[in-house]
């Protein structure tokens, strides 16, 4: 009894630390923002119960709902875009025995890149009349849309800088598929199996808990989705904004790229709306929460596998 006591004190001071560290930054914010998602207030004010009123305002905000649109869009855009791309390329590095080192780091270096520094030189890059990528396509006689400055094309650009800065999940499924075994693929092409063959019943299924953590990983951060699309509305709009005028050009063009996360900001930091701002971050909460459990549920039925 007395070491079965001390092995419990002994669990618990290895795991009081990360304990801690969980309530104070993830529990208390938790039910702080809870709590204050039913009052109304800002950063000067004590605040006053409202009961579900930013919840039922949420219907009649026509801003929010462009911006869960864009966010969807995103989502449904850039999650498989990024994961599918970076299992290819992955792919295709396990095949280069030449220089692999190279290319595995040319394709790892934008992901080193501060997210807006990044940006500001991807920007930079397709902007129209003095962009180079606008150069080269007129070069052989095609006019070069106006990428972050047409409505149509602005989320499209930024899935293409997503797309440029993919090397962290590259290099996680470089990792996965140069640890499956030799031996199922020699034991397959001795059953006859040809590349689909063994990409389908070996690597996928082998992999699988690697693309799940990718999917989960990349739908959380593009609901999140802030940095790059505040960024390149600003630097797309040339409007050179800083403190409480920093979000006058968030959406650009058109609203366009006017996120979840951006909205929540201004809400909070521009209206002052501490309240509603904090309803809609545990709206954004639950979503992700949601999306990630359903994930982990489906797991062998998004892989192909029997559920």
């Amino acid at each position: 009894m007395r070491y079965a006591a001390r092995r419990r004190l002994a669990v618990i001071s290895f795991t009081a630390p990360a304990l801690l560290g969980i309530t104070i930054f993830f529990v208390y914010p938790l039910v702080a923002s809870v709590f204050l998602s039913f009052t109304k207030f800002d950063l000067l004010s004590t605040p006053r119960w409202v009961g579900f009123d930013n919840y039922a305002f949420m219907f009649e905000d026509a801003s929010l709902r462009k911006a869960v649109y864009n966010t969807a869009w995103l989502v449904a855009v850039m999650v498989p875009a990024k994961v599918l791309g970076s299992l290819l390329t992955g792919f295709l590095l396990t095949k280069y025995r030449k220089a692999s080192g190279f290319y595995r780091t040319i394709f790892y270096l934008p992901y080193l890149a501060p997210p807006v520094a990044a940006t500001i030189a991807f920007v930079a890059l397709f902007k129209p009349g003095t962009g180079p990528v606008n150069a080269i396509l007129e070069s052989v006689g095609i006019d070069g849309p106006l990428w972050f400055n047409d409505p149509d094309l602005s989320k499209p650009s930024l899935t293409l800088l997503l797309l440029w800065g993919m090397g962290d999940l590259v290099v996680i499924f470089l990792a996965a598929m140069l640890d499956v075994p030799t031996a199922l693929y020699e034991a397959a092409e001795l059953d006859g199996a040809n590349a689909w063959h063994k990409m389908r019943h070996i690597t996928l299924p082998t992999i699988s808990p690697v693309i799940l953590f990718a999917v989960i990983t990349t739908t959380i951060a593009t609901l999140q989705y802030f940095t790059q699309a505040a960024v390149a509305a600003s630097v797309a709009s040339d409007q050179a904004t800083t403190g409480g005028g920093i979000s006058s050009t968030f959406g650009y063009p058109q609203e366009s790229t006017f996120t979840y996360p951006l909205w929540l900001y201004v809400v909070g930091f521009r209206y002052g709306a501490m309240g509603y701002a904090n309803a809609l971050a545990v709206v954004l909460f639950l979503v992700a929460f949601s999306v990630t459990v359903i994930l982990l549920r489906r797991n062998k039925a998004f892989l192909g596998g029997a559920s």
